[in-house]
């Protein structure tokens, strides 16, 4: 196995000229950089990462803490957070929190135990042990999607959710729903409660009054959502339309739809908050905000390699913009110019509806998270 003193030997440079040119410590001529690395390519000389880290203090490497990873939003942010790390050089090391506090203070200690640079964390709905644990050992942190106002010590990147929410809200009134009812998240987390505040916000812009009765938890799981969603339709006044807060929930509610033999849109129009692959196949085609999933997760690992570059820089919350995807689900008319997502086509190009799955062909078992 060639050896960084058989790299100096054959670019005709030192062992130190080398480290730098590897560990990007010290300016290198051009021409010298690249013997270095031709000589690196044609000896097949791998880095000892244990070793550099002895020297540096660092590793290299970050700690990511997301839970739900099957869910198709988080895997998109895994994604963003994979390829952002490895263009930066680093290693990414994953755990799954399951949204528990205590075993979310567990696997970050165990991350933060492998001396990880930093990390990257989904905090849970109470993460004071998190937060703790985080403070004390003064471990470089952000926190991804679910933000901490009363942190400021700490870097956060997620998505608008007020105005988005509200956006979707406005719409339904638009089309003439005066009862238009939430499947709400997991209280406690930030992305729930901004959604409700985006919801009120939304009924108030459309002179809508808030009815306390047509917001149900769903927990943010595909199970609760479907109870969440049988308890509306169980209401002597029913909503004749409905907005979903995350993806696993529309899931669920689109089930209780069906028991009760509902069609979507003629019988209650559905719109939801997360777009995911399989919302422009089904028929109708599901109305949704759609959050920059990848984007989040690259851009929550740029806020951390800025945090290791200046620990004592202020820390800031990122927050960027979704997109409404305005299809069918809410009611309005086929719009082939404002549709997104892929479509299914016959050899002349030509769409076919009956190509689509309906609501109807949902399968009875499984969930989004």
């Amino acid at each position: 196995m060639a050896t960084m003193a058989d790299v100096a030997r054959s670019a005709g440079v030192s062992v130190a000229t080398v480290s730098h040119v590897l560990n990007g410590t010290r300016p290198v001529l051009p021409h010298t950089r690249q013997a270095v690395l031709d000589a690196v390519d044609a000896l097949g000389y791998t880095p000892n990462t244990l070793a550099r880290s002895l020297v540096t203090s660092r590793t290299r490497s970050i700690g990511l803490a997301v839970s739900a990873i099957s869910n198709p939003y988080f895997t998109e942010i895994l994604q963003g957070v994979e390829a952002a790390t490895l263009e930066a050089g680093y290693s990414l090391l994953i755990a799954d929190p399951h949204d528990d506090p205590a075993h979310e203070r567990k696997v970050v200690q165990l991350l933060h135990e492998r001396r990880v640079d930093g990390m990257i964390v989904a905090p849970s709905a109470h993460p004071h042990d998190l937060v703790a644990y985080l403070g004390r050992h003064e471990v470089p942190t952000v926190f991804l999607d679910r933000v901490l106002p009363e942190q400021a010590r700490f870097d956060q990147v997620c998505a608008e959710n007020a105005d988005p929410m509200a956006r979707l809200v406005t719409h339904l009134a638009g089309l003439g729903h005066r009862r238009i009812g939430l499947v709400a998240g997991l209280p406690g987390l930030s992305t729930t409660s901004e959604r409700i505040t985006g919801y009120q916000q939304g009924l108030a812009t459309a002179g809508l009054a808030h009815d306390e009765d047509l917001v149900v938890s769903g927990n943010s799981e595909s199970t609760g959502a479907e109870r969440a969603t049988a308890a509306l339709l169980s209401l002597s006044d029913r909503p004749t339309a409905l907005v979903t807060a995350n993806n696993a929930m529309t899931i669920g509610a689109l089930r209780a739809l069906r028991r009760e033999g509902l069609a979507v849109p003629d019988d209650i129009a559905l719109c939801c908050f997360d777009d995911f692959a399989w919302a422009d196949l089904f028929s109708p085609r599901l109305t949704a905000i759609a959050q920059p999933s990848r984007e989040i997760g690259a851009q929550a690992v740029r806020v951390l390699l800025e945090r290791l570059a200046a620990p004592d820089r202020p820390a800031r919350t990122v927050r960027l913009p979704c997109t409404f995807v305005h299809r069918t689900s809410c009611g309005c008319p086929e719009d082939r110019d404002q549709a997104a997502g892929p479509r299914l086509a016959e050899p002349d190009g030509k769409t076919e509806p009956s190509a689509f799955p309906t609501l109807s062909a949902l399968p009875e078992k499984g969930t989004a998270s």
